[in-house]
């Protein structure tokens, strides 16, 4: 999935689903800043107090809702996700940058899911390449 994302230097990653904290780490040495979130609170501070301990200094995590991204610091190059939607989040496609990569796993919780690589044109035109089938804990939250 990092791959996928194809992170750079200077970009702005959000991800959502940060769990533990892991792909956040990872991601932090490839780019400028990592946001991350995570709905369950206490994964959240967790996550958050680890990476600090550790000197994670590009990464911010916060506890809600991963299907409406984080309006306040986008538009993002890049959005990672862990936990699959039944569908493309409408959020998470505004709150890209043109041109920039979402990582996602989309299907039913029991059902297929495969995992898109989706891009926004400058027209706002989303094209999507299912890269292979997966299987992720679904994104909960208030839809």
């Amino acid at each position: 999935m990092t791959e996928l994302l194809d992170p750079q230097p200077g970009d702005v990653i959000l991800e959502v689903g940060t769990g533990s904290g892991y792909q956040a780490a990872v991601l932090s040495g490839l780019v400028k800043q990592v946001y991350g979130v995570e709905i369950v609170e206490e994964l959240a501070t967790g996550a958050a107090e680890v990476l600090e301990r550790l000197g994670y200094d590009n990464v911010t995590v916060k506890a809600g809702d991963g299907y409406l991204g984080w309006p306040e610091h986008a538009p993002f190059d890049g959005i990672i996700v862990t936990a699959a939607p039944d569908e493309i989040p409408p959020p998470l496609l505004e709150q890209l940058k043109p041109d920039g990569r979402l990582v996602i796993p989309v299907g039913a919780e029991h059902g297929y899911q495969e995992l898109l690589l989706v891009t926004v044109n400058e027209a706002g035109e989303v094209q999507q390449k299912s890269m292979l089938p997966v299987r992720f804990v679904p994104l909960t939250g208030d839809r």
